[in-house]
């Protein structure tokens, strides 16, 4: 389940319907979608996209996606370390940035302004279940958590994907990833990343 983390109000924010009120503040979706009563989390690409075809379908008719595909990033990925230094600086995007964690973690920094007008950066560590939607040109960047695991479906709107625009002067240097999940809670109340 998402844990959001606003590092300059010293807050954090756990269940569900506090993080999804949250994130609503900034336009950004977030839903819990069923794992593995549906299907195996590690199952091939093809049986992934079949078993989520309904959610899939919906969000394409919605958001005018228009292709979905699954994401396996591991540690031994090759070049991952190129390939994450792509999405860890403040960026943004032509098209909503929609992602359903099947196994792993990450943490999407997001750079924008709240419902009062205030500049905010926050954090939102997602797990497997979650669905988050990050809007078109939100400033935002993209961090894995210490197992460096995650995999997802994606949805584009575009069928050549999407490239990083980034952001002059971003604020990312100033952020460390930040993984408050399980590892966390065993390393004796400390950011085990």
């Amino acid at each position: 389940m998402a844990i959001v983390t606003i590092p300059a109000a010293d807050r954090r924010i756990t269940g569900f319907d506090d993080v999804k009120t949250f994130l609503a503040g900034f336009h950004i979706d977030h839903e819990i979608w069923p794992l593995e009563d549906r299907v195996d989390p590690g199952a091939p690409a093809e049986a992934i996209l079949a078993a989520y075809a309904p959610e899939i379908e919906t969000l394409k008719a919605k958001g005018g996606f228009v292709t979905a595909d699954v994401i396996d990033v591991r540690p031994e990925t090759p070049n991952l370390d190129t390939m994450l230094a792509k999405f860890s600086k403040e960026h943004t995007h032509s098209e909503d940035e929609v992602r359903f964690i099947l196994q792993g973690r990450g943490v999407f920094h997001i750079h924008a302004a709240g419902p009062d007008g205030t500049d905010t950066v926050f954090a939102i560590e997602v797990g497997a279940g979650d669905l988050i939607s990050v809007p078109i040109d939100t400033r935002h960047w993209f961090d894995l958590c210490d197992d460096r695991r995650i995999r997802a479906i994606r949805l584009f709107q575009d069928m050549s994907g999407w490239t990083p625009h980034y952001v002059e002067g971003g604020v990312h240097a100033a952020y460390e990833p930040l993984c408050l999940g399980p590892a966390w809670v065993r390393g004796s109340g400390k950011d085990a990343t």
